[in-house]
Parts: C-alpha cells; structure tokens; sequence
C-alpha cells in the first residue's frame, strides 16, 4: 500500500501498475481526502496533458428507435423516453451540425448512430459524411460510435477517413447481463479489438451509477485498461423517465471525483473524458474535475441537454486550462446550481431539428 496519494502518483510516474487495494483506497476514500486525491491525479494529468483540454462534438445520426434494451438508454426498445426520434441525417446535415461543434472549439466530432450496429449500407453512408467533413475540415478528427462491427467495416471506415471508433464496455463483464440482455459483453470487446486492429484509435469507457460494486467499477477500469484504449469516456447516469433506471441516483459530487481519479491512476496517460451526466452529478465540482480529466464533451449530448456551450468554454478558461482547437462564444444559458439532482433536460434542438444546436 501507499503513504500518501502523492506516493501513489509519484508511483504512477515511474512505471507502476495501480493494484486493486490501491483502487478500493481510492474509492473508499473520504471527504477530508478528496483535495489530496485530486491534487495527485493533477501531477498525472499535467504530466501527460499539460494544461489543455480536449473538445469533442456529438452529431447523433440517427436517434431513438433502437432494437437494444440496454437499460440506461433512453433510445431502448420499449423506451418510454419522450426523446427526438429520426432516422439518417442527411449528410448535409451532418455537416452543418458538426461545423457547429468544430466553430465552438471541437477538435474531435463524434458521429454516432443508434442501433445494435450497421449494417455495410450504414457503413457506406458513414463513410460519405466523412468524406465530405474531412474535406472542409481536414485538420478534424473523426470518431464514429455505430454499434457493435462485423468483419471488415472497421477497415472501410479507416479508409474513409475516420480516426478512432466508440464503443463502451460501460460496465464490468459481471454486471453486464443486469444491464443488457439482447448482446453480450464480449461482443463489445471485440467490436474495440475490431476497430484497433483495423488501424483506429480504439475509445471505450464507463457509465457509472447504475448500482456497480465498487468491486464491478473496479474490474470494468481494469478492463479498459487491459484493452489499452486510447481514450475513456466516463458517463454519469441520467436516469430518464422511461427506461427501467429512472429515479436513480447513486451518485455525490465528490464520489464522481473519485471515480475520475480511480480512472486517471490506473490509466495515466490515457485521455479522460468527462461525458454524459456531467453536468448534473459533479455539479459545482466540474472545474476541480478539470484537474483530474483532460477532455469533455461541449455542448449537448445524443438525447438530452448539456451544459451550455459558452460556460462549458468558459469554465475551461477560469480552471487555468487551454483549449486544443480555437474556440468561440457562443450564448449562455442559466445553470441549476440548488445543489438537488437536476431535472434531466430533453434535448429538443440541433440535430434532427430546426433549431439551432447548443454550440
């Protein structure tokens, strides 16, 4: 065991492997910790990522009318979620929706369709919007998240240009038929072994929240590190009504600062995105959070409404942090800051509408 967490780090700068007592240590951790914890993520974070952050955009394809149960999702078969509902975007519209993020700062666009994965039709289609994207915006990255792949569609969508694959593990491979039962867990690792074999940045990481074990959020951290992904997205639950977790929550402020430290010890130098959830879990905490994780998501999410745009450019600014891409102002909204879980906000604007995204 460690001394201190700055031991820990300093540990974790010279090579070391976070064991499992180390992880308990920091998930059971208390509240007169959680500056130090933090501050020793930080020497991991600078160290690898200095003080920028990365900037990612979603552009949700398609939206809803999904034949999964995962029971988080808002887009479930059987989901009673009152959320925008549509199928392919034009690529036209893709375009216009992804120049919105890339304007606001995005160095990284997100195209993401739901589904249990594509099918070569799908693939093509992908492939088009990318090829037009790269061409007005070659200096973009491109992750696209479809679903789990068959053989060969990670390879054609390298060659149209696309720069790293999503698929989630979410959970540990314990839990995981709590959570879905219409695919299993280890189609999900071998859809991210598809996408590195095939030459793309593989990004796979958690939702928290949906009633794991620290012993589960332990093997699942574990996992992503065994699969050596570049980047981890860390999801915080939002339990939409409709769908079999609402009226979840689980989840302080400060025991998601913990799990981002968790992620951030046993994957130093891997990119830490704090994604989904945000905004209502870390609350006031997010900026401190800055110091643990180097990337977020900007703007809205796939069925629901982020923080805005501005502030979320703005925080990044007031934590001390750069941003990787120019960024640029965008209007603000107001934040719920009354310290109870927030009202999750549908998202009723951007793609798949007429109105405007939040970017």
């Amino acid at each position: 065991m460690f001394n201190s967490f700055h031991d820990l780090a300093g540990r974790q700068l010279a090579g070391g492997t976070l064991t499992r007592d180390d992880a308990r240590a920091i998930l059971a951790s208390d509240d007169s910790q959680l500056l130090e914890l933090t501050a020793a993520a930080a020497t991991l974070r600078r160290a690898h990522f200095g003080n920028t952050v990365k900037v990612n955009y979603l552009v949700n394809l398609k939206s809803g009318l999904c034949p999964e149960d995962c029971t988080y999702c808002s887009q479930r078969l059987g989901s009673a979620a009152e959320i925008l509902k549509y199928t392919w975007l034009k690529p036209e519209e893709a375009a216009e929706q992804a120049a919105s993020g890339i304007r606001a700062g995005a160095s990284r666009v997100c195209l993401v369709a739901s589904g249990k994965g594509p099918t070569d039709r799908d693939v093509d289609r992908v492939a088009n919007m990318v090829a037009g994207l790269k061409d007005e915006h070659p200096q973009v990255e491109v992750c696209a998240c479809l679903g789990i792949l068959k053989d060969g569609q990670a390879e054609k969508l390298k060659t149209a240009g696309v720069d790293a694959y999503n698929h989630n593990l979410n959970t540990s491979e314990s839990n995981y038929a709590d959570i879905c039962t219409t695919h299993e867990y280890s189609d999900r690792v071998r859809t991210v072994n598809h996408a590195k074999d095939a030459g793309l940045s593989p990004c796979s990481g958690l939702i928290v929240g949906m009633g794991e074990s620290d012993e589960e959020l332990i093997d699942a951290v574990f996992a992503l590190r065994e699969l050596e992904t570049d980047s981890i997205p860390v999801n915080f639950l939002m339990p939409f009504e409709g769908t079999p977790l609402e009226d979840t929550w689980l989840l302080t402020p400060a025991h998601c600062l913990r799990i981002l430290a968790l992620v951030r010890f046993a994957c130093p130098s891997t990119e830490l995105r704090m994604a989904g959830g945000r905004e209502m879990h870390l609350r006031s905490l997010q900026p401190l959070a800055l110091h643990v994780a180097n990337s977020l998501f900007l703007g809205d999410y796939l069925t629901s409404e982020g923080q805005a745009a501005k502030a979320d450019l703005e925080m990044i600014a007031d934590a001390g942090f750069t941003v990787l891409a120019p960024a640029g102002p965008v209007p603000t909204a107001a934040a719920d800051d009354d310290g109870a879980p927030t009202q999750i906000s549908i998202r009723r604007r951007g793609a798949g509408t007429e109105l405007a995204p939040n970017a």
